[in-house]
């Protein structure tokens, strides 16, 4: 287990940034297409190349999220993953990887769950940071606030910033955030996109002004391509949809690892480049 001052995500920038390389940061769900197997998709991931992986924890009612992820959580959930299943498959990764794992979730988990509980059952069972989706920074503090729990820096705080944040609101955003900002490069739902949105370059200018973290793009990436273009304008570029597309083809697949491992190859070698 890493300690606060060696977040893992924090060790990964660094060293990508010695190395003159942008992040390829993966996002699968948890528990899709079983609890057993997600374990070996995060490594076949790794061996692809990904520096950082972000599990979806299965909710109902993934408002952030478009088809190809709700119909991952909805297979997740009826395969039994719950958070705390999710807790059990982080701790099945880290008997063999450390790669940087961001939990993806909603802010009714954390609360069902208890907020101090699960932030502290999520760093001992090896997250390095958490995403709430639907926690905007006006909610996120006091003492009922995910924030508060996330102070003394176990867990990196990934914020979204999205291409509608009013620019006067960015710093109210940004002040609490660690880890890395996840800039979502286009409104509405996660989802693959045949193209990548042409306003990415200003908005990150306009964030690389207000903070120093690393700057990763998500929403719509889902082609080498894509991925290349994005990689050259931010620090990192998060594929999700397109990776959870193939899960699902491949879902009942015994070389479901191997197969997934290299067709994340090509991102990872686009965004490296």
């Amino acid at each position: 287990m890493t300690s606060p001052s060696d977040n893992r995500i924090d060790s990964k920038f660094r060293d990508l940034r010695e190395r003159g390389q942008k992040a390829f940061v993966a996002y699968i769900t948890a528990g899709d297409p079983s609890p057993a197997r997600t374990p070996e998709l995060v490594w076949a991931l790794e061996r692809a190349g990904a520096d950082i992986v972000e599990l979806g924890v299965p909710f109902s009612d993934p408002l952030a999220d478009g088809v190809v992820n709700q119909l991952a959580a909805q297979r997740a959930l009826e395969a039994g993953t719950r958070p705390s299943v999710v807790l059990d498959i982080l701790r099945a990764i880290r008997v063999q990887s450390q790669i940087p794992i961001v939990l993806y979730t909603y802010f009714n988990l954390i609360y069902a769950y208890g907020i101090e509980r699960f932030c502290l059952h999520a760093y001992e069972a090896g997250a390095d940071g958490v995403l709430v989706l639907d926690l905007p920074p006006e909610e996120s503090q006091g003492e009922t606030g995910v924030g508060s729990r996330l102070g003394d820096g176990s867990l990196r705080r990934i914020s979204l910033v999205a291409p509608t944040t009013p620019p006067e609101r960015l710093p109210k955003i940004l002040e609490k955030a660690t880890g890395f900002v996840y800039y979502v490069s286009r409104e509405g739902v996660t989802g693959m996109q045949e193209h990548v949105a042409t306003s990415i370059s200003g908005r990150i200018d306009l964030l690389r002004k207000q903070t120093s973290l690393p700057i990763c793009v998500g929403f719509g990436i889902s082609t080498p391509e894509q991925a290349r273009t994005v990689a050259h304008q931010a620090d990192g570029a998060v594929v999700g949809s397109v990776l959870v597309n193939r899960i699902a083809e491949w879902g009942k697949d015994a070389d479901l690892p191997r197969k997934l491992e290299e067709f994340a190859r090509p991102l990872a070698e686009a965004i490296h480049s």
